[in-house]
């Protein structure tokens, strides 16, 4: 806590003066054009990773980057969806996965949650990303399964996301665009998914917006 208070701190004296001309822009509205779906974990930094302005992003977090199927748990994330959509009119939505993650590590070693209620439901979702595992995948030595395996959980989360009616009607009407990522934490370098050729590739090599 006293590192928190001492970065406040910093950020009030330092930080804030500088952009306090942005801050009076956005103190009664926002109007991001990315909703940004990404995991809990405490090494993903979207603002930093992306290097984006306060009210660019619009982020909803969660362990292993969850999108429920519509209908199937009413919870903070649909809302979230549904609101960025609606109302916020975002015309992109992200769901960005990364390297080492524990959601999927779960899956992968069939790891004990049942001391965990909730979290064992919530992985019922990662679970589902078996079915979308590309077949040419290297499924060698663990690392590489783990790998393949969060590539496939992000591409399940992407299937979801598009069960929501408000994102399909964005989809129909052009007015919206879903993207799957990958973020590598040793090397920062992203990974976008093609949808045509369902492959991960660099997002600098992307054309997909």
């Amino acid at each position: 806590m006293k590192n928190l208070l001492k970065g406040y701190l910093q950020f009030r004296k330092d930080a804030f003066p500088q952009w306090k001309d942005h801050f009076k822009l956005l103190a009664d509205r926002q109007a991001p054009d990315v909703l940004f779906i990404t995991c809990a974990d405490s090494r993903i930094v979207p603002s930093l990773i992306l290097q984006a302005k306060p009210g660019d992003l619009f982020i909803a977090r969660n362990v292993g980057n969850v999108v429920p199927p519509f209908g199937e748990m009413a919870g903070g994330n649909s809302a979230t969806v549904e609101y960025a959509v609606e109302v916020l009119k975002v015309r992109h939505v992200i769901i960005c996965g990364h390297s080492d993650c524990g959601a999927v590590k779960a899956v992968l070693q069939k790891k004990d949650v049942s001391r965990l209620p909730v979290t064992h439901q919530w992985l019922s979702y990662v679970e589902a990303a078996w079915q979308y595992r590309d077949p040419s995948d290297p499924m060698g030595d663990e690392q590489a399964q783990h790998t393949a395996l969060i590539h496939a959980n992000i591409v399940a989360q992407l299937h979801n996301l598009k069960t929501h009616p408000e994102v399909a009607a964005g989809l129909a009407k052009s007015t919206l665009q879903v993207h799957g990522w990958y973020y590598d934490i040793m090397t920062g370098a992203i990974e976008a998914y093609d949808q045509q050729t369902r492959k991960f590739a660099p997002l600098e090599d992307s054309t997909s917006g």
